[in-house]
């Protein structure tokens, strides 16, 4: 299939501004080989696990060279990863507060969470989740013999409080310990939680018991409209925890390195980390989340624009090819929740369940096979996720519209008219 996504893009957008989506062709990013670009034949347009069609920051790509260059390519030491996050925090989220003492290194953001959790619950215990939500909240809780409870996101695709504290009555049942452990900004809705709703939070689980512990990987990819608050910033959250890297804001999955912060109440609990934990995170990991957080700032703002854009150029395409689906512009991060359920696929395909982040069904299903774009299968998210697709929008816009020009192009000829 010939495409205009083949050939080289411009390299600044049309206001005169650097869009990093606009600096790498299809034919440079099918010469990359990590899992987006690997996974399907070369026919697929990926639009699914979070990896930006980007090129390195430089403030990273040049610390990493100059690491390297030394054979600066030890173990991590210090706290500069820490200190550097503390200073972000300050500048763009107003927080004063991250507590650099109340830090530890962790290899990355999920595995920084089993062992935050192991530090607060048992086997058996249970950790409550807010549905649909990022499928490895399923996998690595189940697996780590945590039983997962559900607190299903209201209609407006936020948090549900009632919800919330039902299912944090059905967590302590019997005096078992548990957690919540929540995504803020919220994947794969895209919802940033208000000062209020986390405020909410934190009273709730102060009533009942349980310790919240907040995965804050997106907080640096809040776009414009919406203003991102750090869950420990809020009263009632000293006995929390939150993960944060530069993983998804910098496209730097494959440096592993994350920081787990403790709040004033759990210091001590985040103290009785084993030390073998601190051998997973990279040195070269450190180096780069620490220029990403120090020196990155202005290419994330550039990175910031390029989203905004592409968020409403999806909206536009959305409508012209998708009528039938229901998109919500997300308010942080690359991700969109696309509401495909008027299709009436969403009992097609196979079943994995929460977790199962292989599995195809429904429309996820039907736009690979009929369209070849290659999107994350919403049933996977959870309770509410049946039916829902989640497209990955930080890619050129030449890639954005064939992919979805290939999509309506798909329903057409399948004559899958939406359901009233």
């Amino acid at each position: 299939m010939s495409e205009a996504t083949n050939q080289a893009p411009a390299e600044s957008a049309d206001d005169g501004r650097t869009d990093p989506f606009v600096r790498l062709s299809l034919e440079q990013l099918r010469r990359r080989t990590s899992m987006k670009w690997r996974t399907y034949p070369e026919d697929v347009l990926p639009l699914w696990v979070a990896e930006m069609d980007v090129p390195l920051a430089p403030a990273v790509a040049d610390a990493v060279h100059r690491a390297v260059d030394l054979g600066d390519t030890g173990y991590p030491y210090g706290t500069a990863y820490a200190e550097a996050v503390a200073a972000f925090a300050a500048a763009r989220w107003g927080w004063d507060g991250l507590p650099v003492a109340h830090t530890a290194v962790v290899p990355d953001v999920m595995m920084g969470i089993v062992e935050v959790l192991r530090l607060v619950t048992g086997p058996g215990d249970a950790v409550v989740v807010c549905s649909p939500v990022y499928p490895p909240f399923y996998a690595f809780v189940a697996h780590d013999g945590r039983e997962v409870i559900e607190a299903r996101l209201g209609p407006d695709l936020r948090m549900d409080p009632g919800a919330i504290e039902d299912a944090f009555v059905r967590a302590r049942r019997h005096g078992r310990r548990a957690a919540f452990l929540m995504s803020n900004p919220h994947n794969p809705t895209g919802a940033v939680h208000t000062r209020a709703e986390l405020e909410t939070v934190a009273a709730l689980a102060r009533a009942h018991g349980v310790r919240v512990v907040s995965d804050e990987i997106h907080a640096p990819l809040v776009l414009p409209g919406a203003v991102f608050t750090p869950f420990l910033s809020v009263a009632g959250s000293e006995n929390g925890f939150a993960l944060i890297s530069a993983s998804k804001a910098w496209n730097l999955a494959g440096l592993k390195a994350a920081l787990a912060v403790a709040g004033a109440e759990a210091a001590e609990d985040l103290r009785r980390m084993p030390e073998e934990v601190g051998h997973g995170p990279s040195h070269l990991g450190v180096i780069a989340h620490t220029a990403a957080f120090r020196d990155g700032v202005d290419w994330l703002g550039e990175l910031l624009l390029g989203l905004d854009a592409n968020r409403n150029l999806l909206g536009r395409l959305v409508r012209e090819h998708l009528p039938g689906v229901r998109y919500t512009p997300p308010e942080a991060t690359y991700l969109a929740w696309l509401d495909c359920t008027r299709m009436g696929l969403h009992d097609d395909g196979p079943s994995g369940g929460p977790g199962a982040v292989s599995d195809l069904a429904g429309p996820a299903r039907m736009f690979l096979d009929e369209a070849r774009v290659a999107l994350s299968s919403g049933h996977v998210f959870g309770s509410g996720g049946a039916g829902w697709v989640r497209l990955n929008f930080a890619t050129s816009p030449a890639i954005l519209r064939a992919a979805l020009g290939r999509m309506g192009g798909a329903l057409a000829r399948l004559g899958r008219s939406p359901r009233r």
